[in-house]
């Protein structure tokens, strides 16, 4: 898929409206995770060397909430002339929560074109939020001349990249939602070799099997009664019970787990695979160092699953590709498209 992209405009003396996602964990008014961050920075960094006058524009996922605590964090750490207004050729300012404003979540035109009204050129770089129909996202690219940011790329050419796997293709699906992954599933039957189900995902077939659940966590809202008998599908072989709980995989499931892991020349990994908040993280790490001591080829994406492996002490360098997703790479990954990929494709 091929969109327009920044590498190919002049943007000297213009303003550029370029939309990430800042949304980033922030505890006591302090940045704890710039990972999102970082992945930004190389657009911004083209764009201020380009001579742009760059507008950026996030969210916090709570309407009401607070930028300035990024805005600090960016002054301190990477862009130290970062304004609040007044901006000249290569310099950067950051607008406060896009969700303040009603317009945004509603996809409002008269909104959108007001955000249009601030700048000459659009650049979407929040492929992470671009699952979303909102004015930012969508509506915007009707007022301006539309591109892609380097992330936004980089996350589209390695995602698609997972609809021509290299085979023996592995795919691990973990979390707590089966609704969320099931699009996922449901394409990828036909195209992976095998399919590792684990975290509390098991736990909807360990119920049809009519095993001991106790108090478990389960998706009442799907039925995967269907995929019960696929050969390709495997299940943990031992769990951890405590609590009444089921809250991890078992050391003969890791074992067998790793084993499939050397076996493939394709990983793509999407959820932990045990309550690791809560200490149960023996089968998320272990089979994050299993794929990081591997040379198969490997996407991992979605919050959690990243936050864990960095728990588990594994450098994210040691994958192929980490995606800053997780709606946004389970709906790519599903579908094949986005509604902020569909705006762009109207340039």
């Amino acid at each position: 898929m091929i969109l327009p992209s920044i590498k190919n405009i002049n943007v000297r003396g213009k303003k550029v409206l370029l939309r990430v996602d800042f949304n980033v964990p922030v505890k006591n008014g302090k940045v704890e995770d710039d990972f999102r961050i970082k992945k930004t920075l190389p657009t911004i960094n083209l764009l201020k060397k380009k001579g742009a006058k760059i507008i950026l524009i996030s969210h916090t996922t709570k309407k009401g909430g607070t930028l300035r605590p990024v805005a600090k964090y960016l002054k301190i750490k990477f862009i130290p002339d970062l304004k609040l207004s007044n901006i000249k050729n290569g310099e950067v300012v950051l607008l406060e929560n896009i969700r303040n404003f009603n317009g945004e979540e509603s996809n409002d035109s008269k909104f959108a074109k007001q955000l249009a009204g601030l700048a000459d050129i659009y650049i979407n770089d929040a492929f992470s939020e671009s699952h979303r129909k909102y004015a930012s996202i969508v509506s915007i690219s009707r007022y301006l001349p539309s591109y892609t940011g380097l992330l936004f790329e980089n996350e589209l050419k390695n995602l698609e990249s997972v609809f021509k796997p290299k085979h023996p293709f592995l795919l691990i699906l973990g979390g707590i939602k089966f609704k969320t992954k099931l699009g996922v599933l449901n394409k990828f039957v036909a195209i992976a070799d095998k399919i590792f189900i684990g975290g509390a995902l098991a736990n909807d077939f360990f119920k049809i099997q009519g095993k001991e659940m106790g108090e478990s966590t389960i998706d009442e809202s799907v039925d995967v009664r269907k995929y019960l008998d696929n050969k390709k599908i495997i299940l943990p072989i031992d769990v951890v019970f405590k609590k009444n709980k089921i809250l991890d995989a078992g050391s003969k499931t890791i074992k067998l787990l790793s084993g499939l892991i050397k076996q493939s020349k394709f990983v793509l990994w999407n959820g932990p695979l045990g309550d690791y908040e809560k200490g149960f993280s023996k089968a998320t790490f272990d089979v994050a160092k299993a794929i990081a001591k591997s040379n198969v080829k490997s996407i991992i994406g979605g919050g959690d699953t990243v936050s864990a492996i960095k728990k588990s002490g594994v450098s994210l360098k040691k994958f192929s590709f980490v995606s800053t997703a997780g709606g946004a790479l389970l709906e790519f990954l599903a579908k094949g498209t986005l509604p902020g990929i569909k705006a762009l494709e109207r340039q």
